[in-house]
């Protein structure tokens, strides 16, 4: 109350927003409230819905899926884009199962050498973008196509079901709290995301150059060399991704994310988006896209239990992400003639 009342007067003085309306209208708190309101609703209607089992499912495909939209966001945050997130990160787990199978090599190192895989895959996109002048949809649509293609041809499409039991064990591990493993595994790239784009000097080039890229070229930051980092992010953030739903399933299996990786790509853009990452570049939102995640699959998995087909689901949240855009447009229209921002 002291803080809010010691900001009144400066926010009167300056004609600016003050912090409470700051949160009031940011994406995050608006996140929040929709996810209590969906949970509370399916909670009330199924009463399986809060069972302990139920929460920690719940959970542990939140974690998935936030990574896959952390690994987007990465790249949006050029004013890009990448449709070959699923296609690195099942090509990065399938390369996890071969070191760890044939190559009989610990954790300790398959582990890094997955997320390493990862992120030359997606450098090599921002390599292809940064020297072709070719936008990146166009690119990594290719590439979607190339690395599941060679990924296919190397393996035979046979999965790498001989994995150590620890990784299976991985992923069905719970916290004190009941929590999944998977889910604090995202919360902590959150956190660790969270403070590189706001305390590293390569993270505060990404968003100069995401912003402005000709601003941030005159600046003396190398645009390219940037680009090209941002997709190695990304593709080291898909790797991240597999590997968690590796340790879901307890195998490497080359359909794990569906034909090209392309079950991957709702979910890819609709956590950064929902979050408030915006499409043009230059601004991330790392909590928001944990709490996109979680709104997505607090109503899927309600929408699963009501028997609702799958068919439907799948239109509901291509149209929650058509509502996403028009909404977060809209919202910067109204705060822009308010003077809020």
């Amino acid at each position: 109350m002291m803080a809010a009342a010691a900001e009144t007067p400066e926010a009167a003085a300056t004609g600016g927003p003050t912090s409470i309306q700051k949160l009031l209208f940011s994406n995050e708190f608006g996140l929040v409230v929709l996810v209590l309101l969906a949970f509370l609703v399916f909670g009330g209607m199924l009463p399986g819905y809060t069972s302990p089992f139920s929460l920690f499912a719940m959970g542990r495909q939140i974690g998935i899926d936030t990574m896959i939209g952390l690994a987007m966001m990465a790249v949006i945050v050029t004013g890009g884009l990448d449709l070959s997130v699923g296609a690195i990160g099942v090509s990065s787990a399938m390369a996890f199962g071969w070191l760890v199978e044939h190559q009989g090599l610990p954790l300790a190192l398959a582990i890094p050498g997955a997320l390493v895989f990862g992120g030359l895959l997606g450098a090599i996109n921002g390599y292809a973008v940064v020297r072709s002048g070719v936008h990146s949809f166009i690119i990594t649509l290719a590439s979607m196509s190339i690395f599941f293609g060679v990924m296919i041809f190397l393996t035979k499409a046979e999965a790498f079901r001989g994995l150590p039991p620890e990784v299976a064990a991985f992923g069905r591990l719970r916290l004190a709290t009941g929590t999944s493993v998977l889910l604090a595994v995202s919360l902590a790239t959150c956190i660790a995301l969270s403070v590189f784009y706001r305390f590293t000097i390569l993270g505060r080039r990404m968003l100069a150059a995401g912003a402005n890229a000709r601003a941030a070229e005159v600046s003396g930051v190398r645009t390219g060399r940037v680009f090209v980092a941002c997709h190695a992010l990304t593709g080291a953030l898909a790797a991240a991704a597999g590997l968690m739903l590796t340790a879901r399933t307890g195998a490497a299996v080359p359909s794990m994310a569906g034909q090209l990786g392309q079950d991957w790509l709702l979910p890819a853009f609709l956590a950064p988006v929902l979050g408030g990452t915006l499409l043009s570049g230059g601004r991330v939102a790392v909590v928001g896209t944990l709490l996109g995640a979680a709104f997505v699959n607090v109503i899927t998995s309600g929408l699963l239990q009501l028997r609702i087909g799958e068919f439907w689901i799948q239109a509901c949240l291509g149209l929650m992400l058509l509502a996403a855009v028009l909404a977060d447009r809209g919202r910067h229209l109204i705060l822009r003639r308010r003077g809020l921002i």
